[in-house]
């Protein structure tokens, strides 16, 4: 009886400690949304004209667009007419030897959606192409030139002027070549490893963990950080424990996909987060230590990041320096702002890869076209930098490109029986239905493989002229008088008519083709001459 009670009372103790567990990892996820609202709140005040600078600049512009707090057009635009005049004023020249500065500003234009290839007429990262000018900052250099480059996937800028010209992989190879015997990094590269160089380091090493070295590297720099975490849970730079520096660790357990209730980073019952928590003041600001109560700039906006950071992470979303999921548009910026009437979420596609082109399109007749469309990652080639600009395309590869094109975010959605979600393009089918661009085939089907037709891809582009703002309505006369043109018009399929009518009259499909095909599977390089067609029609490009 007594044993049979103990097991009942050990039982009990322990689902009372799982619970207490669960209970603290659902408050703690709670009180971190409510702590990134309270924080975007207290630095969107206090820097309510952002500069170009480390504090007050493009940390509180990135922790705030990252954060999904609610601001206005007009904070981003007064930001990047900010940065566009700064840089003139500099003919280009940010510093001659601090190279942080180039990347910084990189990571702000692209978390509000400018290119920064075309500032002013100066393509900010093509400082980062040399190598050496890099490095001479140190770590800190490589580092954060690799983060940059990574957050909008852009090319490796051709540095002309670069003694060495950098490559990704030199960078990785360079960052590696410093990690300390204890796993973690530092500034000098000598004594103990610091928190927040080696939270950084694994920051910019994240996505090449395919690498076996690169994931050994990150593995070894995991064991570091929690050998440096406090019993608090916190982290120290020298012999002051602060704010950023645990922020930092926060960044990078997101970033690497580590739960910041894994075991290797909770001490005495406390996590990094719950660290970051303690030093946040009633007004939402950040001390830098635990002692004093003064809030201060830069705690406050590397916590904000932070804690972005930890929100997009619970929400599923990319990490905080993956910023191809950017939807922010800004009114005036040279890649168009698009017509009155358009869809909210319609935002015109900057260029990440200039000069993108193919061996197989020279001197095609769609050759600018696809090149347009290809520069700014909204379409691509396959195998051996080829385009096959006389290939077919899939019911879904043509919806992925209209979404990319428009600038929506892909999204998953239950809608079609044939389109499962771990499909790559299920978000974008997902996507293009919600907002009405696509329907399907019947009976709960998409038919995600099939070729599309002509007539299907009229239909669907006519749809996202709609949203891009166009007038697509074209009564029974206008139609059949635009369509009796072609000798094969009658062929046409009655639900597809007024789309094609649409397509031909606002010439984004060819007038000067003898028949429509409706049937016939339209090829890539017509499918890239009515998207650009459309994009420059609704003032996009």
């Amino acid at each position: 009886m007594t044993q049979t009670r103990k097991r009942a009372g050990s039982l009990l103790l322990a689902f009372a400690m799982l619970l207490s567990l669960c209970t603290g990892a659902f408050a703690a996820e709670r009180g971190a949304e409510e702590a990134l609202n309270r924080a975007a709140a207290h630095v969107y005040s206090a820097v309510p004209s952002p500069q170009v600078a480390s504090i007050g600049g493009e940390w509180a512009v990135i922790g705030l667009a990252r954060s999904g707090y609610d601001v206005p057009q007009s904070y981003w635009d007064g930001y990047y007419e900010t940065v566009v005049n700064y840089v003139a004023e500099r003919k280009g020249v940010l510093h001659e030897k601090k190279y942080t500065e180039y990347s910084r500003v990189v990571l702000a234009l692209t978390a509000i959606g400018a290119d920064p290839t075309d500032v002013a007429g100066y393509n900010l990262l093509t400082p980062l192409g040399d190598f050496d000018k890099t490095v001479w900052q140190g770590i800190n250099g490589l580092i954060w030139a690799l983060i940059a480059l990574d957050s909008g996937d852009y090319e490796m800028p051709v540095n002309e002027t670069a003694a060495t010209q950098a490559t990704r992989q030199m960078y990785v190879e360079e960052i590696l070549s410093k990690q300390m015997p204890d796993g973690g990094w530092s500034l000098s590269g000598q004594g103990g490893a610091d928190a927040d160089v080696t939270a950084m380091a694994l920051q910019a090493l994240a996505p090449y963990q395919d690498q076996s070295k690169v994931k050994t590297a990150v593995e070894r720099g995991l064991v570091g950080l929690s050998n440096l975490q406090g019993s608090d849970g916190g982290y120290s730079s020298g012999s002051a424990a602060n704010a950023e520096s645990v922020a930092q660790v926060v960044i990078a357990l997101c970033t690497l996909s580590v739960d910041l209730n894994d075991i290797r980073f909770v001490k005495n019952g406390y996590t990094a987060l719950d660290n970051l928590l303690s030093y946040q003041q009633e007004n939402g600001g950040f001390r830098h230590t635990g002692s004093g109560g003064g809030n201060t700039q830069m705690a406050g906006e590397q916590a904000l990041c932070a804690l972005a950071a930890v929100n997009r992470a619970a929400a599923g979303k990319s990490a905080l320096y993956e910023m191809n999921d950017v939807t922010i548009c800004l009114s005036g910026q040279q890649s168009g702002t698009g017509l009155s009437g358009k869809h909210p979420d319609v935002c015109a596609v900057p260029v990440t890869a200039p000069g993108t082109t193919f061996a197989d399109i020279t001197g095609h007749k769609d050759q600018k076209a696809i090149e347009t469309l290809a520069e700014r990652g909204i379409i691509n080639g396959g195998d051996g930098g080829r385009f096959s600009p006389n290939a077919t395309m899939t019911r879904a590869e043509f919806c992925a490109i209209v979404v990319r094109a428009l600038g929506l975010t892909p999204e998953s959605t239950d809608d079609f029986s044939d389109v499962l979600s771990d499909k790559w393009y299920a978000p974008y089918i997902g996507t293009a239905y919600t907002c009405g661009i696509v329907n399907g085939i019947g009976g709960g089907k998409f038919a995600p493989n099939g070729t599309i037709t002509r007539q299907e891809a009229a239909a669907m582009v006519a749809r996202a002229a709609k949203l891009c703002g166009m007038d697509t309505e074209r009564d029974d006369t206008q139609t059949r008088n635009i369509l009796a043109q072609f000798g094969d018009y009658t062929t046409v399929a009655s639900w597809a008519k007024p789309s094609v009518a649409f397509c031909y009259d606002a010439d984004l499909l060819d007038q000067s083709d003898l028949d429509i095909r409706p049937g016939q599977a339209i090829l890539r390089c017509e499918i890239a001459q009515m998207l650009c067609r459309l994009l420059d029609g609704a003032k996009l490009l």
